[in-house]
């Protein structure tokens, strides 16, 4: 069952086709029939906790970036926020010298490269144009929201002028890195056509981001206004190849391979892991193992969730938008192979959701997870998740 989803997915994306009928749906391993809610604890009325997450008292929610003297760094809308005490202040400079031509939206990049260069990747929602889906051509024309980058060379107190990298609708960026070499890569999106979808395109820069190469646009086709192959995340091998993960509507992430720091893309093909239509994020912690952190396709322990889509407006395929969990899981070989996944933390009311996770490791081992669409900020640390992950 799950091969066939895999090969009807890849024929659906090569080949723009549409939904068919009798579509399969992943098959997920039965753990318990809910989660128990006393190996943690519950946060307010709203959320709850695993044993060894501690909520955080931030305000901002990220993504977040080290600075000197163990201050810590993060932008908002039209700001940059740094902070000397652990995020409980912060002290605000303005990024834009004109903030009536560009906001930046809550889904961006945020890098601190080794030679001390703050990188901001983001949309700009001043230029952000009406998105008028048709739903008889199953397209939307003439959609704007362009992608920019800004620089600091001086730990955020001044910023560069932005830098437009393209006008075509920008869905969403997710995530930035800085390979061995000195090369920055970040991953975006632009609006397709004929039919309708979103792809990928990741940037890349030699220079610690004064200037920026275009890499192939990975698009595996689709049809909908949230369609596509989209909101990746990316890290680099220790042989130097860039691993990217891509969120479909096809029940699982799909995976890429780039051997030039970007540029392009090769060895696309499904994952083994299971994903509702939400982006996760991918990042090396300080010891070496990788850490995911995303939304499954079904509630843990369930083999059912309401689907959404399939009528070639909102996706192809009809496809779980769950959000109401957290998972996690390790690897030891650079996404090779994984540990089994843990939820990490839950919502408790209708309508809230754990999506489009922050990583950020402060210190190593201690990790902490934000969201630009919850209040909930918590950290966890890295040897409780090794003993979590390895108990299941």
């Amino acid at each position: 069952m799950i091969s066939n989803i895999r090969r009807y997915a890849f024929l659906a994306g090569l080949l723009c086709c549409g939904a068919f009928e009798g579509q399969t749906q992943p098959m997920i391993e039965r753990h318990e029939d809910t989660i128990d809610l006393r190996k943690g604890r519950i946060i307010s009325d709203s959320f709850w906790l695993v044993r060894g997450g501690r909520r955080l008292d931030l305000s901002e929610y990220g993504p977040f970036v080290s600075l000197k003297a163990g201050r810590m760094l993060t932008v908002d809308s039209t700001s940059c926020l740094t902070s000397a005490d652990g995020g409980k202040t912060w002290t605000r400079t303005p990024i834009f010298s004109d903030h009536a031509r560009f906001m930046v939206r809550p889904e961006r990049a945020l890098i601190r490269t080794r030679k001390g260069t703050l990188i901001l990747a983001f949309a700009n929602d001043r230029e952000r144009s009406a998105f008028r889906w048709d739903r008889n051509t199953h397209d939307v024309r003439d959609a704007m929201l362009p992608t920019y980058v800004v620089r600091s060379e001086d730990e955020g107190r001044t910023w560069s002028t932005p830098v437009k990298l393209h006008d075509e609708w920008t869905g969403a960026i997710r995530d930035i890195i800085e390979t061995k070499d000195g090369h920055v890569i970040f991953t975006s999106m632009m609006i397709r056509h004929d039919p309708g979808h979103h792809a990928v395109v990741t940037y890349t820069s030699a220079d610690d981001g004064q200037h920026w190469t275009r890499g192939q646009i990975v698009d595996l086709g689709g049809i909908g206004d949230h369609d596509g192959t989209i909101e990746s995340t990316l890290e680099e091998r220790q042989d130097g190849s860039i691993y990217m993960l891509l969120r479909t509507n096809w029940g699982y992430f799909w995976e890429t391979i780039s051997g030039d720091r970007g540029l392009t893309w090769r060895s696309f093909r499904s994952t083994n892991i299971d994903a509702s239509s939400s982006p996760g994020i991918l990042k090396r912690l300080s010891s070496g193992r990788w850490l995911l952190a995303w939304n499954r396709y079904y509630p843990q322990g369930k083999n059912t969730y309401r689907l959404v889509g399939g009528d070639r407006n909102f996706s192809a395929f009809p496809v779980s938008l769950h959000r109401e969990e957290l998972s996690v899981m390790i690897s030891e070989d650079e996404g090779r192979t994984w540990s089994a996944p843990v939820v990490v933390a839950k919502t408790l009311k209708p309508r809230l959701q754990l999506s489009y996770p922050y990583l950020f490791e402060p210190d190593p081992g201690e990790i902490w997870l934000s969201f630009p669409f919850s209040n909930l900020r918590f950290s966890i640390r890295e040897q409780t998740l090794l003993k979590m992950t390895k108990s299941r």
